[in-house]
């Protein structure tokens, strides 16, 4: 894929990100859920953009110092999230919008 196309798809998530559209691009996916939790029930399973990070970010960027290279080899909850781990580490309110607040649960959990 050409640079100019993973710039355009990004332009594409994020403008469907920003007025609130699930839209998939090839490279996201949604996060395994481990164990059914409080809120299993209400909310789906997190949906990752792996295309717009990947286009803003370099790999080393998240792999290895926030995240496994494996899918689902992670414990990632909401909790570790509000302690500034894994997606919490940029999504803290100041480097990108706050994961852990209640206003922003639709952002990423998205049926």
């Amino acid at each position: 894929m050409t640079r100019a196309a993973r710039a355009a798809g990004a332009l594409a998530l994020l403008l469907a990100a920003l007025v609130g559209v699930a839209a998939a691009a090839p490279g996201d996916f949604v996060l395994p859920r481990k164990e059914a939790g409080a809120g299993a029930e209400q909310f789906p399973p997190a949906a990752f953009p792996h295309t717009l990070h990947r286009v803003l970010f370099k790999c080393y960027v998240c792999h290895d110092s926030l995240f496994k290279m494996k899918l689902g080899a992670d414990h990632i909850t909401m909790d570790t999230i509000g302690d500034g781990k894994y997606c919490g580490a940029c999504h803290d309110s100041k480097t990108a919008f706050d994961a852990s607040s209640f206003n922003n649960c639709s952002r990423c959990h998205q049926k």
